[in-house]
Formats: C-alpha cells, sequence, structure tokens
C-alpha cells in the first residue's frame, strides 16, 4: 500500500456510508471549495465512466485545455485519483492538503469523502479551464454530488453492481445514477436499457436537465478501421479509439457527444482519440516481470479491470473481435473482489472457450478455489493458483498464446505495481 492510502486508512473510517451531510460540513468549513472549480463535467455509470473520463480529458487537451481530473479508485498510486492542470498531484501538495483536512474537528468523514474534499481543494487552488469529476459510488448521495452546477452531466452505461448500496434492480441503480442531473445542466446519456432510460428521463424532467441522448440524438460505430459519429447536425469521419475494445466506440461516442456540446474542434477530437491512455483496460502489457515473461513465450498478455456481468460482456466481445482476427490458445487469470458476482461474471466468460486460472490479492477478495468452482459451475476449466506469477507460469507452459489478467481493479494496481516501467503516469 502506497503511503498516502495507508495514511487515510489509518486516520478516517474505512466503512461506506453514503450521505452528503458530513460532506457539506466539511467542505464548509474548508471554505467551499467545490463552489470554486473550473467549469465541471460530471460523469457517473456503472461501466465506461472512467475510460469515457480519459477520452474527454485527450479530446480537451488537444485542444490546448488546461484540465483537471478526478478518478477513482487509484492503481497503484493515490496520486493517481487527482490531475491538476494534466499532471498527477504531487505528494508535497497532498500532504499538505491532507493536513488542512484532518485539523478540522467534530466531522468523522469516511476515507472517500476525505478523498474528495481533497480533490476539490486541490482543484480550487490551480487555475484550469475544465474540471472532469468521477462519481466513486451511485451519484445521488456519492461524496461528488455537492457539486451544485456543472457545465455538462454524463451517465455513462448503467448495470447492476454495489447491490447492498445501490439496489437489486436497474430501475433502482439507474434513479441513483440520475441524482447528478441540475436543473439548466445538459445531460449526455450513454445508451441504455428501456428500463434505465425511462427512470433516467423521468428524473431529468424533475430537475429540468436537457438530455442529449445516444442511440436517439447521436450514435457511434466503427466503420472501415475508424470510427463514424453522427448526431443530428453532422457526420464525422473519426480514427478508431486507442483503447481496444469494441465497447470503446460506445465510451468514445459518449465523449464525442461531450467535446462537441463543449465546441471542441474535430482535430482535437479526432487527436483525442488517438492518443488516449487508460490504464487496466483491454490494456496490453509488454513491459515489467510478466510483460516481459509473456514476451519470452511469444505470448499477448492483457489487463483488463472489469469487473461486474456487464464488464464481462465486453471483455468476452473484445477476445472474441482478437480471436476471430488471430486465434490463439486462450487464458484468463481471474482474481475479485469477494462482494461482487463472480457468478455473472463467469456467466458472461463461458463463451470464450478460455481456461481460467484463480488467483487471490491483497484485500477482501474471494477465495481462489472456491473462485474455480464458480468458474466451472459455468462450464469453464478452472483450477486454483497461488499467485498471478504461478498462474501466468503455467498458462504459458501449457502453451497459451493470449493471457488475459482480469477480474479486478485491485488485482490490476497488483500488476501493475510489480514495476516502476508498468505504473500509470
Amino acid at each position: 500500500m502506497d503511503p498516502i492510502s495507508e495514511r487515510l486508512r489509518l486516520r478516517h473510517p474505512q466503512k461506506i456510508d453514503l450521505s452528503l451531510d458530513r460532506m457539506r460540513t466539511l467542505l464548509a468549513v474548508l471554505g467551499e471549495p467545490q463552489h470554486r472549480l473550473p467549469p465541471v463535467i460530471h460523469v457517473a455509470g456503472t461501466n465506461g465512466k472512467g475510460s469515457t473520463v480519459a477520452f474527454i480529458r485527450a479530446m480537451a487537451e488537444a485542444a490546448g485545455l488546461r484540465v483537471h481530473t478526478y478518478t477513482s479508485p487509484h492503481l497503484v498510486r493515490f496520486n493517481e485519483r487527482i490531475r491538476l492542470a494534466g499532471r498527477l498531484i504531487d505528494d508535497a501538495r497532498l500532504e499538505a492538503i491532507l493536513d488542512r483536512i484532518e485539523a478540522v474537528r467534530g466531522v468523522q468523514a469516511t476515507v472517500f469523502e476525505s478523498t474528495t474534499a481533497a480533490a476539490f481543494l486541490a482543484m480550487a487552488d490551480v487555475p484550469a479551464d475544465l474540471a472532469i469529476v468521477e462519481v466513486g459510488l451511485g451519484g445521488t448521495l456519492d461524496a461528488t454530488n455537492v457539486i451544485e452546477r456543472p457545465l455538462i452531466s454524463v451517465i455513462a452505461p448503467v448495470d447492476l453492481d454495489h447491490a447492498e448500496f445501490l439496489g437489486t434492480t436497474i430501475e433502482a441503480v439507474a434513479g441513483e445514477k440520475a441524482g447528478i442531473l441540475k436543473a439548466g445542466a445538459r445531460g449526455i446519456v450513454a445508451r441504455q436499457s428501456e428500463a434505465a432510460m425511462a427512470v433516467i428521463e423521468k428524473a431529468a424532467g424533475r430537475v429540468a436537465s436537457p438530455l442529449t441522448v445516444m442511440g436517439t440524438d447521436f450514435d457511434a460505430w466503427a466503420e472501415r478501421g475508424g470510427m463514424v459519429f453522427q448526431d443530428l447536425e453532422r457526420f464525422l469521419d473519426l480514427p478508431a479509439p486507442a483503447l481496444f475494445g469494441a465497447h470503446q466506440i460506445d465510451n468514445a461516442g459518449l465523449a464525442v457527444a461531450v467535446a462537441l456540446e463543449l465546441d471542441l474542434p474535430e482535430d482535437a477530437i479526432a487527436e483525442g482519440l488517438r492518443t488516449v491512455r487508460w490504464p487496466a483496460r483491454m490494456q496490453r502489457l509488454a513491459a515489467g516481470p510478466y510483460g516481459e515473461a509473456a514476451r519470452a513465450a511469444e505470448a499477448e498478455l492483457w489487463l483488463d479491470g472489469g469487473h461486474n456481468p456487464h464488464a464481462g460482456l465486453a471483455l468476452v466481445q473484445a477476445l472474441a473481435d482478437r480471436q476471430a482476427k488471430a486465434p490463439r490458445p486462450l487464458a484468463l487469470i481471474v482474481g475479485m473482489l469477494a462482494n461482487k458476482d463472480a457468478g455473472g461474471f463467469f456467466e458472461a466468460l463461458k463463451g470464450s472457450e478460455a481456461h481460467v486460472f484463480t488467483v487471490g490479492f491483497d484485500g477482501a477478495c474471494a477465495e481462489p478455489n472456491a473462485l474455480a468452482a464458480v468458474a466451472r459451475g459455468h462450464g469453464l476449466g478452472a483450477q486454483a493458483s497461488p499467485s498471478v506469477e504461478a498462474a501466468l507460469a503455467t498458462a504459458l507452459r501449457l502453451g497459451a498464446g493470449r493471457v488475459v489478467i482480469c477480474g479486478s481493479l485491485y488485482l490490476a494496481g497488483e500488476v501493475l505495481g510489480a514495476s516502476e516501467e508498468t505504473w500509470p503516469d
């Protein structure tokens, strides 16, 4: 665990307690930094919101804008969560801000509330043209939802996840995500199920938030090795996104709609699509000890942090596309948090014809033998392994030519953290 994360773990409650009361009290003492941010793009959703943030940032920076971002979780270092005008926050600035937060008495802020307050303080003190803020969990009661006047609210695809906090139906989850919609701020919405969209439209009507919806007001699709975007006014012929997987076309299309709302030029949009980076989302690994081991065996190694059934479907589609172009024996190295829907994840993957190696990682992960049993219950060949290193060695020895480490961003963080060569920057 990096020093900043350890500091937060020791000094703040670890529980997740969705509420805005503590956050508002804390920010009031700190001088209401959330009201001094640059124009804010607020992004919620179950899957794809991090990739969407990365696309928007890349496009805005290609247009010459100074952009702050706040995302979660981090993979290796806490500093990844807060990017100020294009650069990760440095330790000295972050430590000083945390000192200010911890000097506040009478507020038992959670780790995420303290993290969010730190991000708002940092972003309020550094000049920028735009701030992109990713929701941590849900929307309505998420600590980021103290932002009262966003420039744009964005809702990425909605699906079931975090049922203990957000509910067990698509309608309940969509209602939580739609809580970021605000009066007068345009909501730009990804392609959704009918049930989710009905809830979002109703919520938008209550607060008078005009909506622009993928599949109705605009769309995007892959064509001739590139990407096409079309709305009611224009047709853009764009390069393929640098992030791998067919699902990234939809994420990129959502970001293009945001970029056009910001009046960014088409050349900046195209450059953002070409240069975007977002680690642990179907990321090809060639460096570090794991990448070197795969390269020595002339195998591909990929890393993906998707951890729910919807993400599993996106993963299996991306793999199917890759296998169709260059078929290779496929292995998956899977570790998941114990509270995730492992059955749904493996159900999505059962058509991949991959052999599964299950592993653990630091934290509240599923026990590897139990996880392997779940995978076998969904028609996959699976075996537990003592570590990622051991699983990769076995997969390569058995002839796997394409290996994907997947199932958790926490597992992905451990893999990337194994070498400074692969640390996100």
